[in-house]
């Protein structure tokens, strides 16, 4: 099965902004699973694209804070990190959405980009959160296995995809341009590592990603509110 045309188009895009946005990041650092990097020169807001639009959005759409999250699905730090934010969304219920951007750390992640693929493939069904939950929740077998395309095919079965849509979206441009346009993001914002994220606009730093801090980090976000 070939999966030339996203892996094209990204490396492509990637190769593009870098002649811009390299004045508007700090040094880079190597990516690498766990978050703990401080963003020490941010990037003004008008001047980051906005991502894949519309983005996938879970909980209150008009919630006062958002809460952005820049992931990979092999990543095994994102893989602990998913029950812990499944517990912060039902914590905060009706006052927190959550935004989630691809962000496949190739390398190392060999498989991490086709997991994006087939995540957003899911998406164009309406159906994103439910296979992004099904990768998460099955990470540690997946990850494990060379061909994946059956894999995903059964996953896409499981919660109620036409799969042969699903086989033919995965190569699709429609899938390649959303993991594009937060690719262009990812870079605007010097993501380096996942998972990273932003509430409100502001990037948890340090240790702030730990689920503790990332909590206090929302309630702070709502005190500003007035919420």
């Amino acid at each position: 099965m070939k999966r030339v045309l996203p892996i094209v188009i990204i490396a492509v895009v990637l190769l593009a902004t870098l002649g811009v946005t390299w004045r508007l990041l700090r040094s880079s650092q190597i990516a690498t699973n766990g978050n703990g990097n401080a963003n020490t020169n941010p990037v003004s807001p008008e001047l980051v694209p906005p991502g894949a639009e519309p983005p996938h959005v879970r909980g209150n759409q008009n919630a006062p804070v958002t809460l952005e999250e820049f992931a990979d699905f092999q990543c095994s730090a994102c893989g602990y990190y998913y029950p812990e934010l499944k517990k912060i969304e039902s914590e905060f219920g009706d006052k927190l959405r959550v935004i989630f951007r691809e962000r496949p750390l190739v390398p190392p992640h060999d498989h991490a980009l086709f997991a994006a693929q087939a995540a957003e493939a899911a998406g164009l069904q309406d159906r994103f959160w439910e296979m992004h939950d099904k990768l998460y929740e099955n990470q540690a077998t997946w990850t494990t296995i060379s061909d994946l395309v059956p894999v995903f095919v059964d996953y896409a079965k499981q919660i109620g995809l036409d799969t042969d849509r699903f086989m033919k979206d995965l190569n699709g441009e429609p899938v390649a341009t959303r993991i594009f346009q937060d690719g262009k993001r990812v870079h605007a914002l010097n993501v380096n590592s996942t998972p990273t994220f932003f509430v409100n606009g502001k990037e948890a730093t340090g240790d702030q990603w730990k689920p503790e801090n990332l909590r206090e980090l929302i309630r702070q976000a709502l005190r500003e509110a007035g919420k």
